[in-house]
């Protein structure tokens, strides 16, 4: 993701640069940006990035899935589940990846481009305010939404819409709305990204200081450093915690559509799992 992102980065501001006329010499712009070229740039990064996301969690999926199933083929860290699950992410299921991929790009390019205009403050902010917060939160729905329909792709390869119908009528049926609006593992695990990317900032702050790295501006360069520091540890720890969430989201799959598979393939996981819920959600887990 780092590579795409530097990729994208370089990639499209001589391309916004050579469309609005700028000249190097002069330090201006015939023309402001294309809104249309910026959009564009903006769903292509924005798509790239939930593609390679998405494909991981299909893949995580489909590999949780042959555990749960048939656990003789998902027994170790080099088991064949892996390859077959990854070869299906990127054939029979990279239609339905990029596809709803793109729904997300395409909200979260609106997304930026609205905030940009709210910062510059062109005017109507309160209504670009508004038109922000709504599209956030639509982009949080698509985002939930592809979360379950991703884990369903994964375990049974169907297509996404269909995937997407499948796993809501599931938990429907199960009356699981409730149990999966009130698990928490996505946020804790969003937890303890920010508490890793705060470590790694101090520690890369510290560094600068003790290896004297901080000159000129001293404000300025500590903040350079702790912000580097921390998007780092965020991001690469985020991606890490990201297997582990699609994996979550795989097993209350598996477990609302096939209890009685994991009863017999894993005893003693299904009881501790089944004493669990039981406790946690009484009314709503009747198994």
């Amino acid at each position: 993701m780092f590579c795409w992102s530097a990729f994208w980065l370089v990639s499209a501001v001589p391309t916004i640069y050579i469309t609005s006329g700028c000249d190097a010499q002069a330090g201006a712009c015939e023309n402001e940006a294309n809104g249309l070229v910026v959009f564009l740039l903006l769903v292509s990064f924005y798509w790239t990035y939930q593609v390679i996301q998405n494909t991981v969690h299909v893949t995580v999926a489909g590999v949780v899935g042959t555990w749960w199933y048939v656990p003789i083929e998902a027994s170790s860290f080099c088991s064949r589940s892996i390859g077959d699950s990854y070869f299906r992410s990127l054939t029979y299921s990279f239609g339905s990846i990029c596809l709803g991929s793109l729904i997300v790009a395409i909200v979260e390019s609106l997304v930026t481009m609205v905030r940009n205009l709210r910062e510059s403050g062109d005017g109507g902010s309160v209504f670009l305010c508004i038109a922000e917060c709504l599209l956030a939160l639509l982009r949080d729905i698509i985002e939930y939404f592809n979360s379950w329909a991703f884990t369903y792709v994964g375990v049974y390869g169907y297509s996404f819409i269909e995937a997407g119908k499948n796993v809501m009528s599931l938990f429907k049926s199960r009356g699981w709305t409730t149990i999966i609006t009130d698990h928490l593992a996505q946020s804790v695990l969003s937890l303890v990204s920010v508490g890793v990317g705060l470590i790694t900032g101090i520690t890369s702050l510290i560094i600068s200081y003790t290896h004297g790295m901080v000159f000129g501006d001293e404000l300025g360069a500590s903040a350079a450093a702790f912000f580097i520091g921390f998007t780092t540890g965020l991001v690469l720890t985020s991606t890490l915690l990201s297997l582990v969430s699609a994996a979550v989201n795989t097993v209350i799959v598996c477990y609302a559509d096939a209890p009685a598979e994991f009863r017999v393939n894993h005893p003693k996981l299904s009881d501790d799992m089944h004493a669990g819920w039981a406790a946690a959600w009484p009314e709503q887990f009747r198994y």
